[in-house]
């Protein structure tokens, strides 16, 4: 018996005069294949627009020779790298990650400039005070946990030397105020962005 108050689509069962139970119906699963296609999809478009930017070619000829290029490479890498389809594409990740990105090139050029600052100074043996620090970060996923570490090594006076699926990090850096900022504000937009 169809509910006519509920708008749901439920199904109403009556157990007795006066309690009636209601069983929603379940959504559908996500389709395997359907997240597949998406998958593959989002990387030859991923493909094909780093090769645009890259070749600068926008004629007939260089455009058909890029997507053979990227069909052939995304074809290529589906048994390398398999698409996931357990888990939905992260679109956020689209707009916070190149925000992201921006913060850490400011950062770099900044660290750039300390290291800078640090070689050429006369008393640099005292100024350079090499040290491992370790941590546990908050952020909990791979994906989030792998652009932490890259971040770190990305950045000047300061490398990932370990770190594992739980978090623990191992980092040297090269004075001070390099190991300072540890973890600290990069973590934190890393878990912006991951939405952690």
């Amino acid at each position: 018996m169809q509910n006519p108050d509920s708008g749901q689509g439920g199904v109403i069962f009556k157990v007795a005069d006066d309690v009636s139970v209601e069983r929603r119906r379940q959504p559908r699963p996500p389709r395997p294949r359907a997240a597949r296609a998406v998958s593959i999809l989002i990387r030859f478009f991923s493909l094909f627009a780093v090769w645009l930017v890259l070749s600068g070619m926008f004629d007939a000829f260089h455009m058909s020779l890029g997507v053979v290029s990227c069909l052939g490479v995304t074809l290529f890498s589906l048994r390398l790298l398999p698409p996931r389809t357990d888990a939905p594409f992260p679109f956020r990740l689209l707009f916070r990650l190149p925000l992201y990105g921006l913060w850490l090139t400011w950062e770099i050029a900044k660290a750039n400039f300390w290291v800078l600052y640090l070689v050429f100074h006369p008393r640099m043996m005292e100024k350079i005070d090499p040290r491992l620090i370790t941590f546990k970060s908050r952020l909990t996923s791979r994906g989030a946990l792998t652009v932490f570490a890259n971040s770190i090594t990305l950045t000047p006076g300061t490398i990932t030397v370990s770190v594992n699926e739980r978090g623990d990090f191992l980092v040297h850096a090269i004075d001070v105020k390099s190991a300072e900022g540890l973890p600290g504000e990069m973590e934190r937009k890393i878990a912006a962005a991951f939405g952690e």
